[in-house]
């Protein structure tokens, strides 16, 4: 178990360009309002010609976003890649995908579909930042933005605060991203090692038997075994249906995690509600279980 390689820490002036490698975008005014963001901190943000392309439910062709996150990558003059928007799409231009680890690693930021190239970079040894996309950031509170800043600008993090399920202190390397892309990570490529991880979960508009079947999926298939800890994020619009017998995810989430044995904590501040703490992907972190506390 080792901590992946940090990009150097970003600072005023540095290039940040804007891809959007998953769904296609319509929050154009929010988008806006978050460049300004990371403008007024110093940063020259540019945003990709074709942004604003559609193909179906993706923002353009599987060769055009790809194309998009490949002259980000390889830019030597770009120091962070900012996501658009999640959606789905990133794995799709996964499937022929390969790192060039030559180049200076640079933080690669955003969450929910973004967890596949998270993961993904994650593989090659890479650490990247599970934080609002472009299409989100500016709805965040101020201690989230902070958190955000902080983190790519090398300075330390605060603990977060949950709900402790007991069973003690954990310690491990984080990795964070949403359940149901990281469920359909499972058995491919793109599935890091999972041994000695502090597992952080969250997720959107999933019905709480869903939330089972994909819970279930990682039972089955021995995933758990080897996690250390679990972190779970807010589960965002995740009621069943109406009028329909059902747990609820809440039951869900003890009934099928709570047996494991291992650390758990919820309720942390991450995931498709507001805030949506910045966590960082790869890092050595702790997990207090009895006080409820995610240390980083």
């Amino acid at each position: 178990m080792q901590s992946k390689i940090l990009p150097p820490p970003l600072q005023a002036g540095d290039l940040l360009r804007v891809i959007a490698p998953s769904g296609a975008l319509r929050e154009f005014e929010m988008l806006g309002q978050s460049v300004e963001i990371w403008r007024s901190r110093g940063y020259q943000v540019e945003i990709t010609s074709n942004i604003d392309d559609g193909w179906g439910y993706l923002a353009g062709k599987d060769e055009n976003r790809s194309q998009q996150l490949a002259a980000a990558w390889q830019d030597p003059d770009c120091r962070g890649i900012l996501c658009a928007r999640g959606g789905f799409g990133s794995t799709r231009i996964l499937e022929n995908w390969h790192w060039q680890t030559s180049t200076l690693p640079k933080w690669l930021i955003g969450f929910s579909d973004i967890t596949a190239l998270l993961w993904s970079l994650y593989t090659v040894g890479i650490s990247s930042v599970h934080a609002p996309v472009l299409t989100t950031l500016a709805d965040e509170p101020d201690w989230s933005l902070q958190r955000l800043f902080d983190l790519v600008e090398g300075r330390p993090l605060a603990p977060l605060k949950g709900c402790g399920w007991g069973g003690g202190i954990a310690t491990g390397i984080l990795l964070p991203g949403n359940l149901t892309v990281a469920t359909h990570l499972l058995a491919t490529p793109i599935q890091p090692n999972l041994d000695g991880v502090i597992l952080a979960l969250e997720d959107v508009t999933e019905a709480p038997y869903r939330i089972d079947r994909m819970l279930t999926q990682w039972r089955l298939s021995g995933s758990l075994s080897k996690i250390r800890g679990i972190a779970l994020g807010s589960f965002t619009r995740c009621e069943p249906p109406a009028n329909i017998p059902s747990f609820s995810v809440e039951e869900v989430l003890r009934d099928r995690l709570g047996d494991l044995g291992i650390p758990i904590v919820s309720d942390l501040p991450f995931g498709h509600n507001i805030p949506n703490a910045a966590l960082p992907v790869g890092v050595q972190v702790t997990l207090d279980a009895d006080r409820g506390i995610l240390d980083i």
